[in-house]
């Protein structure tokens, strides 16, 4: 065990007195840049993180060209980790299987022989068991590596040296995509198609300036390799390349297939992108056998090499749109895919970018390499030039110059003053093999030399001419598309989602007539038929009716309470008419002391809700219906207030009574409509609450019942009209006591 206090005592002044919060937030930044630079975030201009480039330097090290012969993965992944990523090599042998995924990459950069796992989920066999090479986009990866086109830096154990970045002379960051996740930050990049990114590239030469609406022109959205469809708005697909940060809404690839008697199934065959079909089919399997999927009766994976999975209805009534879209919403048959164009830019600065900002990134790549291959070419086409000068020297003069060598003690000096060569020429000639000397032909020497000299020109021509260089990398990019036209075809599908404004779950259901009843005490049942609602129901003692309406077994019903919340209940899912039904509280989160108000089908566009205080709103009938037992707060209330009514708005007049007596009468146009809320004064009291409102037509007038059960019509109440909001006056004779309307 170390005792540090010797360690302290006999070497003090090794030991440095450092605040904690500096020195970790020190090291931990050292750390967050090590992962942001080095192992998570992808650079523009190649699209690769280190571990990716290392594998790809490593297998061209290997002599693995796409027209070469396969080597074992081991092999691989063991040069890797002993030359350029000293990790596991677990980790390396999985970025390697990742890469030769057809599934996974849009464009594979590895080509792996033998199992390298599969669209369902399973696992690639072990390193020893598989063999993989480059493909024909990793070549072009790769492609004047060897032409000092980029920088190298040492390896991590100085012995040898990687590449910093590759040539990239395919556009592989947007092409292939990545994923990772650094600290404080993350990148999502979903696969494009490579010809839709090269026509992007080849506008954006001639115009530098184009605007993201004309790069969509060409890029029509993310290309995935596993197909599907491609359902987010255009606007929205705009503003995620212009922003860099989005995201797409994807779903699968389906057709119906027809049978004998009108019956159909849906086969899908193209499944969203990075989703696991075994994990999938069995999601699907477990929700329909918790009835959670109640519009199908089976689901089977009739799957071989291409995906195939068989959807049965559970009725010939439904749509399979309907089915499709239901689908949709609940299981992976739809995903969002992320955009966070989240990279390290030319500067090596981690940074967001639009998609304009990540094609001139490229390109200015390409512009780089073009001008390194350049010089590098006009070096050994300066360092050709000097030896064939020197070889026609030795053509010309053979016989002095073999005199020379035979008789001259320094024959080197002895050459350069003879014949004026350089050092290097003169080193060339003493180099030369005596069988040379019979290739040694004036004709062809100087033909050579025109040659070179003539490409020489023309680099120098390329390299001093800006539009030289960009007309040089449209004619590379004409060659790319040229490359890939034949074969790569779009294949996620661009659609829309259809907009379906019915629910498939009630067309399982079978439309029959029912009466609704519900007790005081808040009992509801569903009694077949539409009976007389004047008919008298057994209750239990003590109990009585509360709301009793007809219905259908397709209608929702309705509910509000006095706290301002909405429920909403399937008149198919009610319990039956024998016995007393069942508490409202097992079907609905309603407490025992929230009194309901309102029951009803909801078969108008408005409501008009009001409080004990007087005020209130419209609001759509659509927007009330609650997706979940809790129900939907819609009516807000202050202190000592309650929610009093809930009427349909199927007039155009609106009459409201306080419990001091005045009336006031309006027209509903002046309540606005708006989604929740207190709403607006309605009426004041000076003293007193909101008795009753009720709703009226214009032309017919204003009905009330009496005391004595009577009603009572008031055809001419202007003297009653006012503004919203006014205090009203006092009620006509006749009018019932407490004042109320029915």
């Amino acid at each position: 065990m170390v005792d540090f206090n010797n360690i302290i005592t006999d070497n003090p002044s090794s030991i440095a007195a450092t605040d904690f919060a500096s020195a970790l937030s020190e090291r931990y930044l050292a750390y967050a840049l090590s992962t942001i630079t080095s192992r998570s975030l992808p650079d523009v201009r190649d699209g690769l993180k280190p571990v990716h480039r290392r594998l790809l330097f490593a297998m061209r090290q290997l002599k693995l060209d796409p027209d070469q012969s396969y080597k074992k993965s081991a092999r691989v992944v063991g040069d890797v980790i002993g030359k350029y990523h000293p990790h596991g090599d677990s980790a390396i042998y999985d970025a390697m299987v990742r890469l030769a995924q057809e599934f996974a990459m849009r464009y594979p950069l590895v080509d792996g022989q033998g199992n390298f796992g599969n669209i369902d989920g399973d696992n690639a066999a072990a390193m020893r068991y598989t063999e993989a090479r480059l493909t024909t986009v990793s070549r072009l990866l790769l492609s004047g590596i060897d032409e000092n086109a980029v920088d190298f830096r040492q390896t991590y154990d100085g012995e040898s040296e990687e590449p910093i970045l590759l040539p990239a002379g395919f556009p592989n960051l947007l092409a292939n995509g990545a994923q990772g996740i650094a600290v404080g930050m993350a990148t999502s990049i979903p696969p494009h198609n490579v010809l839709e990114l090269v026509d992007a590239a080849k506008h954006l030469i001639k115009h530098p300036g184009a605007s993201i609406e004309k790069l969509m022109d060409f890029v029509k959205g993310p290309d995935f390799p596993t197909g599907g469809v491609l359902v987010e708005p255009q606007n929205s697909i705009l503003s995620a390349y212009q922003t860099g940060k989005g995201s797409f809404r994807l779903r699968s690839h389906y057709f119906v297939e027809k049978e004998k008697n009108g019956l159909w199934r849906i086969i899908v065959t193209e499944i969203p992108y990075q989703i696991q079909k075994s994990r999938l089919i069995e999601k699907l399997a477990d929700a329909l056998q918790q009835k959670k999927l109640p519009m199908l009766s089976d689901i089977r994976d009739e799957s071989a090499e291409d995906v195939r999975i068989l959807l049965e209805p559970k009725s010939r009534k439904l749509s399979p749109e309907a089915v499709m879209e239901s689908l949709f919403q609940v299981t992976d048959l739809e995903i969002r895919i992320p955009l966070n164009l989240n990279v390290l830019d030319s500067d090596n600065k981690p940074n967001v970018l639009s998609l304009r900002q990540a094609l001139q990134q490229w390109l200015e790549h390409r512009k780089n390499v073009l001008l390194r291959r350049a010089q590098f070419r006009l070096d050994a086409i300066a360092k050709r030039l000097e030896v064939v000068a020197g070889y026609l020297v030795v053509f010309l003069n053979l016989d002095e110059v073999i005199e020379i060598i035979r008789e001259q003690e320094h024959p080197r000096d002895a050459l350069m003053s003879r014949f004026a060569l350089s050092e290097f020429q003169a080193n060339t000639v003493l180099d030369m093999r005596l069988r040379s000397l019979r290739r040694l032909e004036e004709e062809g020497l100087k033909i050579e030399q025109n040659k070179l000299s003539a490409e020489q020109e023309e680099l120098q021509t390329l390299k001093a001419s800006e539009e030289l260089q960009w007309q040089k990398i449209n004619i590379e990019l004409s060659e790319l598309k040229a490359a890939f036209i034949k074969q790569d075809m779009r294949r996620t599908r661009l659609g829309t989602a259809p907009e379906i404004d019915f629910d498939p779950m009630e067309m399982l259901v079978e439309k029959e007539p029912v009466t609704v009843i519900c007790s005081e005490k808040g009992w509801i049942r569903a009694m077949k038929g539409h009976l007389d609602l004047a008919a008298e129901y057994k209750f239990k003692e003590g109990d009585g009716p509360q709301f009793i309406l007809h219905a259908e077994t397709t209608d929702k019903l309705i509910l509000f309470n006095d706290m301002g919340r909405f429920f909403t209940i399937s008149c198919d899912s009610l319990p039956k008419g024998r016995g007393f039904g069942e508490p409202l509280n097992l079907i609905i989160d309603i407490s025992a002391n929230q009194k309901l108000i309102a029951m009803f089908k909801a078969d108008t566009d408005q409501l008009l809700l009001a409080s004990n205080k007087g005020y209130g709103l419209r609001v759509l009938t659509a927007n009330v219906i609650a997706q979940t037992k809790n129900g939907k707060q819609i009516l807000n209330l202050g202190p000592d207030e309650r929610a009093q009514t809930c009427l349909p708005v199927k007039a155009d007049m609106v009459a409201s009574v306080g419990k001091n007596r005045k009336l006031l009468i309006f027209p509903v146009s002046e309540i606005p409509e708006i989604a929740k809320g207190r709403g607006v004064i309605l009426q004041r009291f000076k003293e007193g609450d909101l008795a009753d409102i009720t709703l009226f037509d214009s032309q017919e007038g204003l009905n009330w019942q009496t005391n004595g059960d009577r009603m009572r019509h008031l055809t001419n109440y202007s003297d009653w009209v006012g503004k919203r909001g006014g205090a009203g006056k006092l009620t006509p004779n006749g009018f019932p006591r407490p004042a109320r309307f029915t």
